[in-house]
């Protein structure tokens, strides 16, 4: 048995998220092992290094595989972008140790979320940003995102159906830009809750409409109270950019 990691891109728009949920489900997790257990010829699990939500995208999803055949990794590689639908893509097939495990081995996660800051809609991007008509003031979201970095416990920033026993990561960097009417959050972290992210970014978003002090951050976070944090933004803009593994 061989086992290989795979990198893949998808457009999460039409899926329920990863995660394998039942038989005849519209998920990542469940497209791939349906063409990898065509090419191996019996039922097979992929691994992913993170589940993300229901409509988020990713730009380099990391998952393993294992395979009993002795297959090329061109071979795996050409047969899941040719079986595959084209709004998911395999880009790189690799052969690891057998005792790489995709989720378990991820050190830390980077995330990018796309706002689209015009009072016109955007036609081509629609699907993958979070439109806001209102002027948001970058300045006081840049400042209240210096807020979350750190290890801090995020019962507030988490989902009322989390089953993690423990609502505390560590964000290493939270970076906002500007540029020609899109407004990019990118937040890299060692690991993040059910909805972790799109709570955040519903958070800066109420403070660049001045509905939230910048200031008041701290506040929200050791409140651990879920109705402080604001909106949650959509899942259309948020991006899996990169896995450290």
């Amino acid at each position: 048995m061989t086992n290989y990691k795979l990198t893949i891109q998808y457009d999460g728009g039409r899926y329920k998220g990863w995660q394998r949920l039942g038989n005849g489900e519209n998920t990542i997790q469940g497209k791939l092992e349906q063409v990898l257990s065509e090419l191996e010829g019996e039922k097979v699990e992929i691994i992913g290094s993170s589940r993300t939500d229901a409509g988020v995208h990713a730009l380099a999803q990391i998952a393993n595989v294992k395979l009993n055949k002795n297959i090329t990794e061109s071979k795996i590689s050409n047969y899941l972008n040719r079986y595959l639908p084209q709004d998911i893509s395999v880009i790189e097939v690799i052969e690891v140790p057998d005792r790489f495990h995709a989720r378990y081995h991820a050190k830390d996660k980077t995330y990018r979320y796309k706002i689209w800051n015009k009072v016109y809609p955007h036609p081509f991007m629609r699907k993958y940003s979070m439109h806001i008509e209102t002027k948001l003031d970058v300045d006081k979201m840049i400042k209240a995102g210096q807020y979350f970095i750190g290890e801090h416990d995020f019962t507030a920033y988490s989902n009322a159906k989390s089953k993690k026993k423990t609502k505390v990561r560590s964000i290493h960097s939270m970076e906002i830009e500007e540029n020609e009417g899109f407004i990019q959050i990118r937040v890299k972290g060692n690991g993040f809750l059910y909805n972790m992210v799109r709570k955040m970014v519903g958070t800066l978003i109420e403070v660049g409409l001045g509905h939230i002090d910048p200031d008041h951050i701290p506040d929200i976070i050791e409140s651990k109270e879920r109705n402080q944090t604001g909106r949650l933004a959509d899942a259309c803009g948020l991006y899996l950019e990169k896995i450290d593994v």
